[in-house]
């Protein structure tokens, strides 16, 4: 896993292939025992959120083989996010993240979504009065602060359009390292893929398989005869295919799954090599679906539809 990672526009390198840690169960020892398992298999990029509650089983996992020697902490990378209640103070907000991890640190900082709710909304699913006014500048200030006082090692951003990433810089000091947003082969993220390469910021993609297994996501991506022929004809898995093209566009993938088989079927889209034939029947596959009018899965299903209203994207 060390040699699969790709450098960031301020010298820091990010682990292509990234554990996902969001559980709706929020179980501590199932999400520390999946972690565990990852970390044998070549795992070190581990990816949480306050708004998970992931952040103490993500910690507690971690120190364990750090501690006996089985991994350096400089190899592990760690991501986290700044809930949208905590803008008035991103670094009070790192701080306790950091204590819920136990460790003096995190890899990455980024900004979850860029909409501001009021302080007191400590739940997922908002509801359009939680909303209050984003002041971008003020926020992405004290993501700086973070970074300036050794909090973390890169800042980024997630779920930002096209729209708002020129707008963060045209004030910014640091530009973003990331942005972490949902992409796959029928939510290819083209425009703001342009954009985020000239500005020489990465793209990570979670929900690389169309977030098969949430409530708000579909299995159309897996499921796609496109998909399972190119499979099919790579002796590989759909799973597989799926998030071998997201790294063939120079993205990371934030993978999630706490099924021990489906976490090495994951590790094994390293390997995979899609030629350019593959590429470009997988191309179709989103012009397939705008053709056909249908909407992209998490713009109806999501439940954070309110937050995608107020976020803008251009599709």
């Amino acid at each position: 896993m060390r040699s699969y990672q790709t450098m960031l526009n301020n010298g820091e390198t990010l682990p292509i292939m990234g554990m996902g840690t969001y559980s709706g169960e929020n179980d501590i020892e199932t999400t520390e025992r999946a972690i565990r398992m990852a970390i044998k298999m070549g795992y070190i990029h581990f990816d949480t959120a306050k708004i998970y509650g992931s952040e103490p089983a993500v910690g507690n996992a971690l120190r364990r083989p750090i501690c006996d020697g089985l991994v350096e902490r400089e190899d592990i990378h760690v991501t986290s996010k700044l809930w949208s209640s905590d803008h008035h103070d991103p670094v009070s907000a790192l701080q306790q993240t950091l204590q819920r991890l136990g460790m003096e640190y995190i890899d990455m900082y980024l900004v979850h979504w860029p909409v501001a709710l009021k302080p007191w909304v400590d739940y997922p699913v908002p509801a359009k009065e939680d909303f209050e006014e984003f002041d971008m500048e003020n926020t992405w200030s004290g993501m700086e602060r973070c970074l300036e006082m050794g909090l973390c090692r890169s800042i980024g951003v997630s779920n930002f359009s096209s729209r708002k990433i020129e707008e963060l810089l045209d004030f910014a000091c640091v530009t973003p390292a990331v942005n972490q947003v949902e992409m796959h082969p029928m939510w290819r993220q083209r425009k703001l893929r342009a954009t985020c390469r000239e500005y020489g910021i990465h793209v990570s993609a979670y929900s690389p398989l169309g977030g098969p297994g949430n409530a708000w996501g579909t299995t159309n991506v897996v499921d796609h005869p496109i998909i399972q022929s190119i499979a099919q004809k790579h002796n590989a898995t759909p799973a597989q295919v799926a998030l071998r093209w997201s790294l063939s566009q120079g993205s990371s993938v934030i993978v999630k799954s706490f099924n021990l088989r489906r976490m090495k079927e994951n590790m094994g889209a390293l390997h995979l090599k899609l030629d350019e034939r593959d590429l470009l029947d997988i191309n179709k596959m989103e012009e397939m679906k705008i053709m056909r009018g249908e909407w992209l899965s998490n713009d109806t299903t999501s439940p954070y539809r309110t937050i995608q209203e107020l976020w803008d994207e251009e599709i």
